[in-house]
């Protein structure tokens, strides 16, 4: 047990640090497991491969990602400002090298294999991304003649442009809407949220009448009959097929004929075998998570902490949102993971930043430095 009297970097972190928050994302990451055991071994055996290469995988990059999270938590907000200023601009390299360099995969690239290692630099930059404007945002409410605003549009506009170009509508309207978000908490004028509205309404408008895959896929959510919804409607079954309760592990049908159950419809799997309630405490785990956060980053009087934790909070909370409402077939199909729960090496070590990041934010200010001075220096007098 740590002693409160210990002013050791570890147990001031102890002391300070969100312990809730921290046991509900333990809780994710064992859930995370448990469901790559029960989706994984049969997407391993239809490619070839032994049937706990992807269980195996994961528990790897779950240890690491708690070291990263770990670590993370531990910086200072300064230190989490200039780290996330390195991720960006090398995201932001790496992200613009894909369309060049990168596999071409269901027609898009998105992907750089980098040391045998297959990684999505676009995971990266949205946690960096999200620190940076909320630095920005934070410089333009305390020193309002510096052109933050600007400069985080500007940032704004080279980061969809380039996720545009792999193309990545899916994470481009998410950093849209968490950008959105930060300019509403920034002080937004109501005649910029209908701007920004209409803006990304005509974006939308142009992706569809433009890209063939996000004119089918917006086709055949409005109507089914119009193209392929196979993984849609074995989604679909397998809630049919769990109930309230789920029919046991291992005793799924759908995952064994599903192609991406250990992926984008994890969440599938979870409600065939393990039944609507584990679905429901996931969801409450995330709910849980982000509530809390933006209560405890509400709490903070520094603007750029108070923005990047909520923004952080409001990208983990949509990214969980989009995954369990494409499972539910309540937006169009998007190949976008549950956090802490889908497989991939780069979306667990990337959340685990960016949640690094928050838990970081939304840590307590110690007693001494929240005290006025003149009781400080009373007691040191003393």
């Amino acid at each position: 047990m740590v002693s409160r009297a210990q002013r050791t970097p570890f147990g001031e972190w102890w002391w300070t640090v969100d312990r809730f928050s921290l046991a509900a994302v333990g809780a994710l990451l064992l859930a995370g497991i448990v469901l790559s055991l029960a989706a994984s071994p049969p997407v391993a055996s239809r490619l070839g491969l032994d049937p706990f290469y992807f269980v195996n995988r994961h528990i790897f990059f779950v240890i690491a990602s708690v070291a990263v999270l770990l670590t993370v938590s531990l910086l200072t907000p300064q230190q989490i400002r200039r780290l996330s200023l390195v991720v960006l601009i090398v995201s932001i390299v790496m992200v613009a090298a894909t369309p060049y360099f990168g596999p071409e995969i269901k027609g898009a690239r998105r992907w750089l294999v980098l040391f045998g290692f297959n990684i999505q630099p676009s995971e990266f930059m949205k946690p960096a991304f999200v620190v940076i404007v909320a630095w920005l945002f934070g410089e333009s409410t305390k020193r309002p003649e510096v052109p933050a605003n600007i400069m985080a549009l500007g940032l704004l506009g080279l980061v969809v442009s380039l996720l545009v170009m792999q193309p990545d509508f899916g994470q481009t309207m998410l950093i849209a809407v968490v950008w959105s978000a930060l300019f509403f908490l920034a002080g937004m004028r109501v005649v910029w949220m209908f701007g920004l509205a209409g803006l990304g309404g005509a974006g939308l408008m142009a992706a569809y009448y433009t890209v063939p895959y996000v004119t089918r896929r917006i086709q055949r959510f409005i109507n089914p009959a119009s193209g392929d919804t196979y993984n849609i409607d074995m989604a679909t079954e397998s809630f049919l097929h769990g109930g309230w309760f789920g029919r046991g592990p291992g005793e799924g049908t759908v995952k064994r004929i599903l192609p991406e159950s250990h992926t984008d419809f994890v969440f599938a799997v979870a409600a065939e075998e393990f039944g609507i309630v584990l679905c429901l405490i996931l969801v409450a785990l995330f709910a849980f998570i982000v509530i809390r956060s933006l209560m405890r980053a509400m709490r903070n009087d520094d603007p750029f902490h108070r923005f990047a934790a909520s923004g952080l909070a409001i990208l983990f909370g949509m990214q969980s949102a989009i995954n369990v409402s494409v499972n539910l077939h309540l937006i169009p199909a998007k190949g976008m993971t549950l956090p802490f729960i889908s497989y991939g090496g780069s979306s667990l070590l990337s959340l685990a930043y960016a949640v690094g990041m928050m838990l970081a934010f939304t840590r307590e200010q110690p007693r001494a430095a929240i005290m006025a001075p003149d009781i400080v220096a009373a007691r040191g007098v003393a």
